[in-house]
């Protein structure tokens, strides 16, 4: 057996050995006979493995099972002063599993709704989205705004887009206000479109008909709106054909939208759309539009984009030496923008665990002093009787690693809790991930062992005659 396959298995052995001791604890004594059996298998395996077999594996196994069992009747004896010790692994671990538990829920809830719109979807706008520190230079203050004759040039010249719609938005000083009888809601979105929006932004109605090109002919005064809206106007009572004002027009609802998910209570179902000529003819100061644009299918959606950008630098009278004054863009993109935004919360939860664990290393650390200290005529018998320099090494380490083992699982269990209360209370979704689990244990035992290597080195070396001697 090579050297380095027996350091593997030594390590593994350690590892299998700390999950059982670690079980122990949180496991009744109905429980034992399941761990009886898990310590057992691997017995087995140790003895009859053809590449093990026959080597200082399965005694080495027998040396880890008891320095886990000192090291858990250390704990129980004192409960306080080892719980102490190990607070700080706990909340660094806590921290970890807790954040990436809501920072994995809203990467999820985000991907999905942006996958919803569409994997064909294209976006038009006079800025590319992203967080902007501070204000915004002259050449970008003066864009040309994104306008309706865009729209429909991209529509006829493009041969690749499927469809348009554009997407003009008013809000009324101190927010929009929609009313039905007594019922009013505040703030929802107010825009107006194009029949297109249904299957440009894979987004249908549940309820009713969708505008359609004879309200946008005659600027028919009908809406469709969104599902939280009948909640808001409309309790108990079908919404279809009813007359409702919006910042005191009047208009007819024929449809109600399907409901979408919402992300940290965002308001993708509060909203209301009208016909796109109706709105022009309300609000003829609204010009800047928003485009979403939908290419035949995925495989030409690069050709779409090159086909909008071409056509829209032509549009804008660029040269070929100067740089686009407006942004297309598609939902990959907004993706990357999601990421960026959540790498600031990465850091802090990197810098919370990571003080977190320093402080339960130290932790550790002093513990270990102090049992090398208390059990220093121990260690003078076990030498006298020839155990090795490496054997009290790993006796301590692997006590070591099982204290913080154990703040690493209390760690696991408060940061699943936190995470799911947080996500019960909040609109905040939250997400277990096992390979982060699994990262923060490991992180746990990682902490013990760099920080009870002073600890176990120091009582390797002790000399036995001064060590028995020792009161």
């Amino acid at each position: 057996m090579s050297k380095l396959a027996f350091i593997s298995a030594r390590l593994l052995i350690a590892i299998l050995v700390l999950l059982i001791a670690v079980g122990i604890i949180f496991t009744g004594d109905g429980n034992r006979i399941v761990l009886i059996v898990l310590e057992s298998a691997i017995l087995a395996v140790l003895l009859f493995n053809k590449r093990i077999r026959g080597s200082r594996a399965a005694k080495h196994f027998v040396e880890y099972k008891e320095s886990m069992i000192m090291a858990i009747g250390t704990f129980k004896a004192h409960k306080l002063r080892s719980f102490l010790t190990i607070l700080g692994v706990l909340i660094g671990v806590s921290s970890i599993i807790g954040m990436v538990s809501l920072i994995e829920g809203l990467n999820g809830s985000i991907r999905n709704q942006i996958e919803s719109l569409g994997s064909n979807v294209i976006y038009v706008s006079k800025y590319k989205p992203g967080v902007v520190m501070g204000n915004r230079g002259s050449s970008e203050r003066n864009r040309p705004a994104i306008v309706f004759e865009d729209a429909l040039a991209i529509k006829r010249y493009c041969p690749d887009v499927d469809g348009v719609a554009p997407q003009n938005y008013y809000r009324k000083p101190g927010g929009n206000i929609v009313k039905f009888r007594d019922n009013q809601a505040r703030n929802p979105a107010f825009f107006g479109t194009l029949p297109d929006y249904e299957e440009v932004n894979n987004f249908y109605v549940a309820r009713g008909r969708f505008i359609n090109y004879n309200d946008e002919k005659y600027r028919a005064f009908v809406c469709v709106i969104g599902a939280d809206m009948v909640d808001a106007i409309f309790p108990g009572i079908d919404p279809l054909e009813k007359e409702i004002t919006i910042n005191g027009d009047r208009f007819t609802v024929v449809g109600v939208m399907e409901k979408r998910e919402t992300v940290m209570g965002s308001n993708e179902n509060n909203f209301v759309l009208i016909p796109y000529n109706t709105f022009k003819k309300i609000h003829p100061e609204e010009k800047e539009l928003w485009l979403s644009v939908k290419a035949r299918s995925p495989a030409v959606l690069q050709d779409a984009i090159d086909q909008i950008t071409d056509l829209m630098r032509r549009r804008h009278g660029l040269k070929y030496t100067q740089e686009d004054d407006f942004a297309v863009f598609t939902q990959e993109s907004l993706l990357e923008i999601w990421k960026s935004l959540t790498q600031a919360v990465w850091l802090v939860m990197i810098v919370i665990s990571s003080i977190g664990l320093l402080v339960g290393g130290v932790g550790v650390m002093n513990i270990m002093l102090v049992s090398v200290t208390e059990r220093t005529r121990e260690i003078g018998i076990r030498k006298a009787v020839g155990a090795k320099r490496s054997t009290i090494l790993w006796q301590f380490l692997v006590e070591a690693a099982t204290l913080s083992g154990i703040g690493g699982v209390m760690g696991i269990i408060v940061g699943i809790l936190i995470s799911q209360f947080i996500a019960l209370v909040s609109p905040l979704p939250a997400v277990i991930s096992i390979p982060w689990v699994i990262i923060g244990f490991c992180f746990s035992v990682a902490v013990a062992i760099i920080f009870g290597l002073y600890p176990a080195a120091r009582a390797s070396r002790l000399d036995p005659i001064e060590a028995l001697r020792y009161e």
